[in-house]
């Protein structure tokens, strides 16, 4: 039922307002201000290779031999191709939407040839011969599960520079159900890439942000629980950072170490987690992409 509301929630906005604009939150509460919804001008192809997948690209686009490409999983595609219309007009955008659940993003990515194809369908479709200047890989929610998919493949692995998981990112218990506070463990497996990603960025190879509330499932590994492990894999630690974050929301804690960042936020309602989405580009421009 939680997913059912938080679908919702991602593809009807609530208020309108402008990407860019933080308004100050009514003091205690965050403002949940939604970005209204405009089709931005561009051109837009049903990617072949997956169902599902759609090639973005602003009408302020300007072709060269060296391109960024942003591949978003999961979330309204008319936000998130707004959201790089106005901040990255000339990055290639593929947004990815595949339903509901972790596993419904990382099932088709299994297959490791199914990334290379997606590459290589979007390049055709560029009808130049560009190569891409960087990789960013952005889950959102659910989408996690096809970033965590393609990390897992070594030669789609060298491939990807960034990655942005907004609020999402999970791992089951061991034993399955049996949660932390009452002895139970984090299934190492589940966050096995995402691990050998956060260290590369510690190292400085890679950019590793990650954003998440403090939404508690109760039958597998929460977001906040899921940062603290890779936090413990990479001796870590959160320090407090009370302070006014994006489209109102509130951010409570934060650590980071070269190419490693993690901000946490204030609430467990599916807006508190929808906010995330909707703030993007606040995170997406630490990446520093051209």
């Amino acid at each position: 039922m939680l997913a059912l509301r938080i679908l919702l929630l991602v593809l009807v906005p609530v208020v309108s307002l402008s990407v860019g604009q933080t308004p100050l939150p009514t003091p205690g509460s965050p403002s949940h201000s939604r970005i209204e919804k405009i089709d931005v001008a561009g051109k837009r192809v049903e990617l072949q290779s997956l169902k599902g997948a759609t090639l973005f690209t602003s009408s302020k686009f300007k072709r060269r031999i060296s391109v960024p490409l942003v591949i978003h999983f999961h979330g309204a595609p008319w936000l998130v191709q707004r959201h790089i219309a106005e901040t990255m007009p000339d990055a290639i955008l593929i947004t990815v939407q595949l339903g509901v659940g972790s596993s419904a993003y990382g099932r088709p990515f299994s297959e490791p040839e199914l990334f290379g194809r997606l590459l290589a369908e979007a390049k055709n479709e560029l009808e130049a011969k560009s190569v891409w200047s960087s990789i960013t890989l952005i889950g959102f929610s659910a989408g996690y599960g096809a970033v965590r998919a393609i990390l897992r493949q070594p030669d789609n692995y060298k491939l990807i520079s960034n990655v942005l998981l907004l609020d999402g990112i999970h791992a089951s218990y061991e034993p399955e159900g049996k949660t932390l506070a009452d002895g139970g463990r984090i299934s190492p497996a589940d966050l096995d890439s995402f691990v050998q990603f956060a260290k590369d960025a510690v190292a400085g190879k890679k950019t590793f942000v990650l954003s998440h509330s403090e939404i508690v499932p109760g039958t597998y590994a929460s977001t906040t629980e899921c940062v603290d492990y890779l936090l413990g894999q990479i001796d870590l630690k959160r320090k407090p950072s009370r302070r006014k974050g994006p489209m109102g929301m509130r951010r409570l804690s934060s650590v980071g170490k070269r190419g490693f960042h993690v901000f946490g936020y204030a609430g467990d309602t599916a807006p508190d987690h929808v906010d995330h989405l909707h703030a993007m580009p606040y995170w997406l421009r630490s990446f520093g992409i051209k």
